[in-house]
């Protein structure tokens, strides 16, 4: 098996989609609720989370599924092909819905859909990919998936503001193409479609994972789950930190966030190539301190500091030093993130690949719920402090650190 640019390159095109639809989905959807059908902030806050639950409770299971399914286009594909479709229809069904309960219906499928076919997709990069390949590939489809994001929060406010159709018109056939792309030129290894009989279960493979002497793959799972859970809770709360603790303008507060954002998006393709080059249990360690390092300070600096302006650039805008630390805590999760999953996916053979992406997406999943829930009831309690938020993450990040010290394996291999 050879590394194929172009075959990657069409999986990144798939995330690109996928990440399109999110970003509008998390942009638009609550305004609808709000001014469309009236409803409570509370339950705007419960809905935006069915994603979560969805993916929590469907992805493992289908990623399993996946690698016991035999058919004659492959073991991913017919996810993808039955997935992505019911995705694109109920993207578009969403903005044009009039009745709550429509809307609603057409949230489910969209959600429902999305679970379907996300693992699946993701299982089939290590499939077509070497191993030692793999966290370059993981680059280039985060790459892709950054920069869906960020057309998506760029043209879809433009669009929206033509018709609050096109956003959703957009997602939804770039989806649509992603798949029909993939179904044309991505084949599924021969080797992949053969044996479905002895392809473990999910309940055998966390069995296996459990009682494995030296806990690896359980190790990096926990890790994965505790940077989750700060990542997580910064994303969610960092707004209202930087208005509550910096004295800043919401909108300023989002612009830092996208300026994180934009720094993980352009070092997703040299991590992957650092991962491949240092090792990337080792790459990853060193992100989980540099990153450390950054949230810290955001809590220990003063906040006069931290809101010091240093300059203004084109895209960028306004960069204060809290945004210089932004920008290195966007390079530190691309060192962790776009590792992780090549990581995760090499401790195991090819029959159990999609079992292993679906529990990655388990635990990761279920930090994104935990997370903000966690961190706002610390928030609460605390008489609404929210520069703790700075303090709490670095101590997850230790945790993170601690369990991936030792874990062995999940290194790239030299074979294939």
């Amino acid at each position: 098996m050879k590394f194929n640019f172009g075959k990657t390159f069409l999986l990144g095109l798939g995330f690109f989609g996928v990440s399109v639809i999110w970003s509008v989905y998390n942009a638009f959807v609550p305004i609808f609720l709000a001014d469309r059908f009236l409803v409570a902030a509370g339950f705007i806050g419960f809905f935006m989370t069915l994603d979560n639950i969805a993916a929590l409770l469907i992805q493992p299971a289908v990623g399993a599924w996946s690698d016991r399914l035999r058919t004659p286009l492959g073991r991913r594909i017919p996810f993808i092909i039955i997935g992505a479709p019911l995705a694109a229809l109920a993207f578009i069904l969403l903005p044009i819905s009039k009745s709550l309960i429509l809307f609603f219906l057409a949230a489910t499928l969209l959600l429902l859909s999305m679970a379907v076919w996300r693992t699946p997709v993701v299982a089939l990069m290590p499939d077509i990919t070497p191993s030692k390949r793999r966290s370059q590939a993981n680059g280039i489809i985060n790459f892709m998936g950054g920069i869906g994001a960020i057309i998506a929060f760029l043209g879809g406010s433009a669009l929206y503001k033509m018709n609050p159709n096109y956003p959703f018109l957009l997602g939804s056939g770039l989806v649509a193409i992603s798949a029909l792309l993939v179904f044309l030129f991505i084949k599924e290894p021969k080797v992949m479609t053969e044996k479905a009989e002895e392809t473990p279960t999910l309940k055998e493979s966390i069995n296996f994972i459990l009682h494995d002497s030296d806990k690896s793959a359980l190790r990096i799972l926990f890790a994965i789950f505790f940077w989750f859970i700060a990542y997580n809770g910064i994303e969610a709360f960092f707004t209202l930190y930087a208005r509550n603790h910096l004295g800043m303008a919401e909108a300023d507060g989002a612009r830092l966030l996208g300026q994180l954002s934009l720094f993980f998006v352009l070092f997703s393709l040299p991590s992957g190539y650092i991962g491949a080059a240092f090792g990337r249990r080792r790459t990853i360690m060193t992100g989980i301190i540099l990153m450390a390092a950054c949230v810290a300070l955001m809590y220990f600096l003063p906040a006069s500091t931290l809101a010091t302006l240093i300059t203004k650039l084109p895209v960028l805008g306004e960069v204060p030093i809290v945004g210089i630390i932004l920008m290195a805590a966007g390079i530190s999760w691309a060192l962790i993130n776009i590792n992780s999953l090549p990581m995760v996916v090499d401790m195991t053979e090819s029959s159990r690949i999609g079992t292993y992406t679906g529990l990655y997406y388990l635990f990761s999943t279920l930090a994104a719920i935990l997370g903000p829930i966690m961190y706002g009831l610390i928030i609460q309690f605390s008489g609404n402090l929210f520069s703790l938020v700075m303090l709490v993450s670095p101590l997850f990040l230790m945790m993170a650190l601690a369990s991936i010290v030792g874990v062995k394996g999940g290194e790239a291999r030299s074979e294939g």
